[in-house]
């Protein structure tokens, strides 16, 4: 629901200028917002995906191809950006997969497809965590956010591997956090619940159609992936200085609705 006409709504600006950011999955999507939201507030981003750029590489926006699954390859990858600066302000572990056949019970998954949805959505993140913590363990400051998904919370018949994994993704946040916390790096997580990207309209079928899936969040619609990449933006910031080894529900009230409660 819109806000009521002629009442005023807040505004937050932020200023990134100078500040380096790593966000994988960065060519579409949730990816592609944080990418476009961080540039736009004067940070120099690097965009890590497997996916061909279609991003106008600038002098502050950079394409860097790559699957994260790939421990050298993460490598590599941090090392490109070090050879450009002295160092890296952020990281947003976001490249994930949820191909259309991977709804289905776990008994039915074949090895393939289950060791590519634990090698991107799982040892990725880690892979990224490891190359760039000992650099912002120098620095004494940095900032990793991982997107996670509302089926990190609860679950449903057909995600055996997704939502466990998204789980997994909320407590890798949690433990980097704790480990590093006097190191002066900050770890969070974000869950988004349904977000309008290709890989959400890729599986909607499978999900009950676009308006069941809205209509299934409080707030009876879909997010927008621009919603997502500005809890991220605010979670990078100084003004969220206090906050680490959380989760953040960007879910339009999606995880507080119990199966017990009356449909809308």
């Amino acid at each position: 629901m819109a806000a009521t006409p002629g009442r005023p709504t807040g505004n937050v600006r932020y200023d990134n200028a100078e500040r380096v950011i790593l966000v994988t999955g960065g060519v579409t999507g949730i990816g592609r917002a944080i990418v476009d939201q961080f540039h736009q507030t004067g940070a120099t981003v690097f965009s890590f995906d497997v996916t061909p750029n279609d991003h106008e590489n600038n002098e502050r926006k950079t394409f860097l191809e790559g699957d994260t699954a790939s421990f050298d390859v993460c490598k590599c990858a941090l090392e490109t950006i070090l050879e450009l600066h002295s160092g890296i302000d952020v990281l947003v572990n976001n490249a994930a997969i949820q191909p259309p056949d991977s709804y289905r019970s776990i008994d039915q998954y074949e090895d393939h497809l289950w060791q590519r949805m634990v090698d991107v959505n799982l040892t990725g993140y880690a892979n990224m965590a490891r190359v760039v913590l000992p650099v912002m363990k120098q620095q004494q400051r940095g900032v990793i956010v991982n997107l996670a998904s509302g089926q990190g919370h609860r679950t449903a018949r057909g995600v055996p591997a997704y939502g466990p994994i998204k789980a997994a993704n909320i407590m890798q946040a949690r433990q980097w956090a704790v480990e590093y916390a006097r190191s002066g790096i900050r770890v969070v997580s974000v869950s988004p619940g349904a977000i309008d990207t290709p890989m959400v309209r890729a599986s909607l079928a499978a999900q009950g159609g676009s308006d069941e899936l809205a209509n299934r969040h409080p707030q009876g619609r879909i997010g927008s992936a621009i919603e997502v990449a500005n809890a991220v933006i605010w979670l990078c910031s100084d003004d969220a200085s206090f906050v680490t080894g959380t989760d953040l529900e960007v879910d339009g009230g999606l995880g507080a609705f119990g199966a017990f409660a009356d449909p809308f």
